[in-house]
């Protein structure tokens, strides 16, 4: 598998971003971070729209900068794909108009034949559901509609990358979800490297398989999504947001009771049975203030889920009154946020066996 190598020194009057990353050469790669962190700037300058005072961008094989060999391929030779926040869709052409321009410049980049960028055309049509929209016009489509015609319009250039700038912040809650299923289909069936900016670590939960955070310009943090969601020195999330992603598939479904059972290495969890199959692999989130702990096995509780764990370690929290706990079950971790008076009381410590109570889990992918 190829992979990508951006090591990028960009100077500006208040701002500096300096980064040096390897990253897999398939899925999505989020970067995520708040405001001014420098995210859209790592993807403008990887697609040429900022240019480096030092550095190399390479994708797989393919060098499109390296400043020591004076290599600088302009924006327009860069084989690349991408989605801004806005869909940029021209408003006065039908949706099919709009996704031949994605053709046209496909047509011209090196080796691409007419009838191979048409079939990568129709193949983005199909990939994401849009074949009935290809008459309406832009002001005719919903927002997560908009965004699917530009990703289909992207991919149709058959890029070596595609970038993605919060591709999800300009449409409200419901057109969100909506879209969310397409994303993943589209990380799951195309085999190119991603990079995703965002600053929501709910897209990051449902979307990403690596992840990188920036703090002013700096990696703070990188790698698997689950690993780095997991660390509490210096926690990438935090508040209401930090928890733990798990990685199962669907072990049984109770149509009794409408629930649906993920087993997992380390356990098995019960959920709202979401009509999904038998042995179908999914990505759950369960968050910090949703897991208890109980040092003996808890009995008579209306808390269904219950995973035997050893604490890994005990860390002061964001709020003195509170810590994070990191549990390991099996293969994989979970964190519980307890109170300082809880821990002295059942009188925790690193090593030990406990029993933590979950009381909701959400199926995120």
């Amino acid at each position: 598998m190829n992979s990508l190598h951006l090591h990028i020194q960009l100077n500006r009057s208040a701002f500096k971003l300096d980064v040096d990353l390897q990253l897999p050469g398939q899925g999505i790669t989020a970067i995520f971070g708040p405001s001014g962190s420098g995210k859209t700037t790592l993807l403008r300058a990887v697609a040429g729209l900022e240019k480096n005072q030092l550095g190399r961008i390479q994708i797989g094989p393919h060098v499109w900068q390296d400043t020591h060999q004076g290599i600088d391929l302009p924006t327009w030779q860069r084989p690349m794909g991408y989605v801004f926040q806005e869909s940029s869709l021209l408003p006065h052409l039908r949706v099919s108009d709009n996704l031949n321009f994605g053709l046209k410049r496909a047509l011209k980049s090196a080796g691409n034949a007419q009838s191979d960028a048409a079939r990568a055309l129709q193949a983005s049509i199909e990939l994401l559901g849009i074949g009935s929209l290809l008459q309406r016009m832009p002001h005719q489509l919903s927002g997560g509609e908009r965004q699917r015609v530009a990703i289909a319009r992207a991919i149709a250039m058959q890029p070596q990358l595609l970038l993605m700038d919060e591709p999800l912040a300009s449409l409200d809650a419901a057109r969100r979800q909506e879209i969310f299923p397409w994303l993943s289909k589209l990380r799951d069936e195309l085999k190119m490297p991603m990079l995703y900016v965002t600053h929501s670590a709910d897209e990051v939960a449902r979307l990403a398989d690596h992840l990188v955070v920036l703090d002013k310009g700096n990696v703070k943090a990188q790698g698997p999504v689950s690993t780095v969601l997991t660390q509490v020195v210096n926690p990438v999330v935090v508040g209401e947001d930090a928890g733990a992603l798990i990685a199962g598939h669907i072990g049984q479904v109770d149509t009794q009771w409408h629930l649906s059972r993920v087993d997992f290495d380390g356990g098995f969890l019960w959920m709202r049975d979401a009509g999904l199959h038998v042995g179908k692999a999914v990505r759950i989130r369960i968050l910090a203030r949703d897991v208890s702990l109980a040092t003996t096995e808890p009995q008579n509780t209306s808390i269904q889920n219950q995973l035997r764990s050893s604490i890994q370690s005990i860390t002061p929290d964001a709020h003195p009154s509170q810590v994070m706990v990191v549990l390991k079950c099996g293969a994989e971790e979970v964190l519980a946020r307890v109170t300082k008076r809880a821990v002295e009381e059942l009188a925790l410590q690193v090593g030990q066996t406990v029993w933590a109570q979950v009381k909701s889990v959400a199926l995120v992918a």
